[in-house]
């Protein structure tokens, strides 16, 4: 009997940490897949904003309606210039008018591209964090950085779970450390990416522009 209960007992100490230890893998799964969440919703919502200044330049520019008009002025111009009635009054008189169409895209272009740039200029949850972890060279916690997110961007109006799902996420991709201490987590940025690195993801924006 005492040889049975040895056995017993030794099961079920394997069985225990072997639940453990499933438990800790399945929290870390959670909080990877938790992060990627975060990163794809973020990315959803810069292409939101883009598309919004993309409809705006669209607008400005009259959209398809701007390709049509350019082409009546292009075969009215071509009309007057074949008549043989009055071949040099055609030419002087249709001239202002393509310059005079000409001005007017030109000027809603600017204001279209400087809305663009604005908008491009906006950085995202990611790098603001990232920025805070660099300029601070002391471990954060995900609630300090939360809290510094407050007072130096109001606007943003960044939850508590959002910033630590997007702290993870740069941890999985190496631009952020995590330390424990004791029950409490706290961040650090990574070392700076060295020059051989940095070329990797040009040849990815030069591909997505073409």
């Amino acid at each position: 009997m005492s040889e049975d209960t040895l056995d017993t007992t030794d099961l079920k100490a394997q069985y225990t940490a072997q639940v453990a230890a499933d438990l800790e893998r399945n929290s870390k799964e959670q909080e990877r897949i938790g992060a990627e969440i975060a990163g794809l919703q973020e990315q959803l919502e810069a292409l939101r904003r883009d598309q919004a200044v993309l409809m705006s330049m669209q607008a400005a520019l009259g959209g398809p309606g701007a390709a049509t008009a350019g082409e009546t002025a292009t075969a009215s111009a071509k009309t007057a210039a074949d008549s043989p009635a009055a071949a040099v009054p055609p030419q002087k008189t249709a001239l202002p008018q393509p310059r005079s169409r000409k001005k007017s895209p030109v000027k809603k272009k600017t204001a279209a591209d400087s809305a663009a740039a604005q908008t491009a200029k906006t950085p995202t949850l990611g790098e603001l964090i990232l920025e805070q972890l660099r300029q601070h060279t002391e471990p954060r916690s995900a609630a300090e950085v939360t809290a510094t997110l407050a007072q130096s961007h109001p606007e943003r109006q960044a939850k508590a779970k959002v910033v630590r799902m997007t702290v993870e996420s740069l941890v999985a991709k190496g631009l952020v450390e995590r330390a424990k201490q004791g029950r409490s987590v706290f961040y650090t940025a990574a070392a700076a990416p060295t020059a051989d690195s940095t070329p990797s993801t040009e040849p990815t924006t030069e591909n997505s522009a073409e």
